[in-house]
């Protein structure tokens, strides 16, 4: 039997509501928007490349945000001692979308969602003031930029999920 990934409810953003109740709720529409971008399509469907010599998938933008949800959440905010769940066997970064395989699509998918549940309990105590110094660059940051960066991260992703979703069935504007 072949996987398909499963259709999703998104609720809307909040209107109203504190600092963190926004920021954490667009953040959410983002998530879900990214996994509406793949529902009723095989692992195969999801593994297929925008154009040539592009390797951009959708199955690749949601590996892709599984890392980069653990890095800023979980290694860089929270401190926890968590790598790359893709990366090369050299250590080298980029596998999410390197290494993609259709049969894995299913597991690869219910880890992104894993992680966001993950990344909400690493941070659900602190404040958006809380700050910590990057680990490459050594400037400081707060978790509230995090929040800021992370939505811009998934809505840039998102722009792309529309274009990969169109050409590979034609559907746009969900």
């Amino acid at each position: 039997m072949t996987w398909t990934a499963p259709q999703i409810t998104r609720a809307d953003e909040p209107y109203v509501g504190s600092e963190r109740t926004i920021l954490e709720g667009y953040l959410d529409w983002h998530r879900t928007t990214l996994l509406r971008k793949c529902a009723g399509l095989t692992g195969e469907q999801l593994c297929l490349a925008s154009t040539p010599p592009s390797n951009l998938t959708l199955l690749g933008l949601v590996r892709h945000m599984t890392d980069v949800e653990r890095g800023w959440f979980r290694r860089r905010v929270a401190g926890q001692q968590v790598e790359s769940q893709y990366s090369h066997a050299d250590g080298r970064g980029g596998a999410s979308f390197d290494l993609i395989d259709p049969a894995g699509a299913e597991a690869d998918y219910d880890l992104l969602v894993k992680e966001w549940q993950l990344c909400r309990d690493a941070v659900a105590d602190l404040d958006l003031t809380a700050e910590f110094v990057h680990d490459r660059t050594g400037a400081r940051m707060s978790l509230r930029w995090v929040y800021v960066h992370l939505i811009e991260e998934y809505a840039r992703h998102n722009g792309h999920a529309d274009l990969l979703r169109e050409r590979i069935d034609g559907d746009t504007g969900f």
